[in-house]
């Protein structure tokens, strides 16, 4: 299973409307390294849904359950969408300051290409998140 990382700001699309949705088609995304990201997701990898923007954190995590298909909402180029479902809320939000501060992150793509929607976790990552989300 590989891990990941998705953005969205709430304004445009939270969490909690991602839950009340049940799922959603990962769309709109117009970066090459974010897009070839959505080509290497498989069914059954899980993302962290992280709040851009506004709130500035991960609240949740989305499990893919479909693999990349063309994005329609895209007029040219080769472009690809995620079929993601939520997985699971977590306990307490990780923030980006506190994501910045805990040396095991300090090489997450969340830091060092900060601008980019969609982005890699390692599994070490994944699970210090999770440790993280446990204790306020």
């Amino acid at each position: 299973m590989n891990y990941w990382l998705i953005k969205s700001e709430p304004s445009a699309y939270s969490w909690e409307q991602f839950v009340k949705d049940k799922q959603t088609f990962w769309s709109g995304v117009r970066n090459y390294a974010a897009r070839n990201n959505l080509k290497a997701m498989k069914k059954g990898d899980l993302a962290f849904f992280y709040h851009s923007n506004e709130g500035l954190c991960i609240v949740g995590i989305a499990k893919v359950i479909k693999e990349h298909t063309p994005d329609k909402t895209a007029k040219e180029g080769e472009w690809y969408g995620v079929d993601f479902a939520p997985f699971k809320a977590l306990k307490n939000p990780v923030t980006l300051a506190q994501i910045k501060t805990e040396p095991l992150l300090k090489n997450m793509e969340i830091i060092k290409l900060s601008r980019l929607s969609v982005s890699k976790v390692s599994d070490k990552e994944f699970d210090k998140i999770l440790l993280m989300s446990e204790t306020k």
